[in-house]
């Protein structure tokens, strides 16, 4: 039995000598670090999107005042025009017979004036001669005033027809941009035809909806009509980003804000203006204003910490056992691609894993 026992021990020596000198490693226990967060509150910025189109402060849609043939164009799409420089030219000469027409009849009226004076003051003298009667006097008084007035009536025809002359030669009303021209030279246009769309590009405004949320906020900060102009006074400067991706180097201000929510989409429209002294931006083109928003006291977490499970976001809360527990939590991202807003889910104080978060399970104890 001795020998029995002493041969058991030299085998189970020999199977190690054995497995040591095959080069084979015994497993060994191995620990997996991770990186933890301790929640806190705190004060960020939130860079608040909305889709714009951008348009001319003072864009001007230019047509004509009268009706006639357009003889002449002298401008060009895309060129840069100041205030009362020429554009169009329309045909003048049944505009330039109109005038000739109303200055002879206002001449003719000036002379039936002239008679129709001469007669009255020649009547009233006889009158207070006792040479004629009341009745012819106040008759010639009443042919006075209709020669009057119809003086009156011919010289405001010359007038208007001055200015249908001057309308004839139609000017920028506004310094800009000359948009596109649908017409040609020789086109019969009226009042009801687009010459042309004059962008005064000076300052330009980024049209953009207010959404739901934003216009619940001012509610809740007691926002009234009459301290509205207050209430944009304090927002922050503003960005544009056009569609390519690149930030236009100019800040912008919010000056406009309707007073009507729209019943359909729940929202207000809004006016950024932005200074365009290289006239880089053009009526039309669409981008997106960025409003940076401050959001007091919230909790704030690394994306990376944030486990998606289809529709489900969770994280790795620590136990005081150093074990953790997946908890479920809303988030919100705010817009700078590394972190997002913790909306419900976590208390201050509470720590979760943040780096390896998509490796650790449930009940495993993480070492810090």
């Amino acid at each position: 039995m001795k020998n029995l026992h002493f041969s058991k021990w030299a085998l189970m020596l020999f199977a190690a000598a054995g497995l040591g000198s095959c080069g084979l490693d015994m497993p060994k226990e191995t620990n997996t670090s991770f990186e933890t967060l301790t929640i806190e509150k705190q004060d960020i910025t939130v860079p608040v999107k909305f889709s714009a189109r951008m348009i001319g402060k003072t864009d001007v849609t230019v047509t004509p005042q009268v009706s006639g043939q357009l003889m002449q164009i002298c401008v060009m799409e895309g060129d840069r025009v100041n205030k009362g420089q020429t554009l169009f030219v329309i045909d003048s000469r049944n505009a330039q017979l109109e005038l000739e027409a109303a200055q002879a009849n206002l001449e003719a009226a000036l002379a039936n004036e002239s008679s129709a004076k001469l007669e009255y003051e020649s009547n009233k003298n006889l009158f207070e001669s006792k040479i004629v009667s009341r009745y012819m006097l106040d008759n010639s008084a009443n042919s006075y005033k209709r020669a009057q007035a119809s003086v009156a009536q011919a010289r405001a025809s010359v007038n208007r027809a001055k200015v249908n002359l001057g309308f004839c030669t139609i000017t920028a009303p506004v310094a800009g941009i000359i948009g596109e021209i649908p017409v040609r030279s020789g086109d019969q246009v009226s009042p009801m035809t687009q010459l042309t769309i004059l962008s005064g590009n000076n300052e330009m405004n980024a049209e953009f909806s207010l959404t739901e949320s934003v216009v619940e906020t001012m509610v809740q900060e007691g926002v009234t009509k009459g301290d509205k102009d207050k209430y944009m006074e304090q927002l922050p400067d503003v960005s544009f980003v056009m569609k390519n991706g690149t930030e236009y180097p100019h800040k912008g201000r919010i000056t406009s804000l309707t007073g009507v929510v729209n019943t359909t989409t729940g929202s207000l429209v809004c006016k950024a203006t932005f200074p365009n002294p290289d006239g880089h931006l053009y009526s039309g083109i669409q981008g997106t204003v960025v409003i940076p928003m401050t959001e007091e006291a919230v909790m704030v977490v690394p994306q990376v910490a944030v486990v998606k499970l289809q529709d489900r976001q969770q994280v790795y809360k620590v136990q005081p056992d150093s074990t953790v527990i997946a908890v479920e939590v809303k988030t919100e991202d705010i817009g700078n691609g590394q972190d997002c807003m913790v909306l419900s889910g976590l208390s201050v104080g509470d720590r979760i894993v943040t780096v390896g978060a998509n490796n650790v399970v449930e009940g495993q104890k993480v070492l810090f």
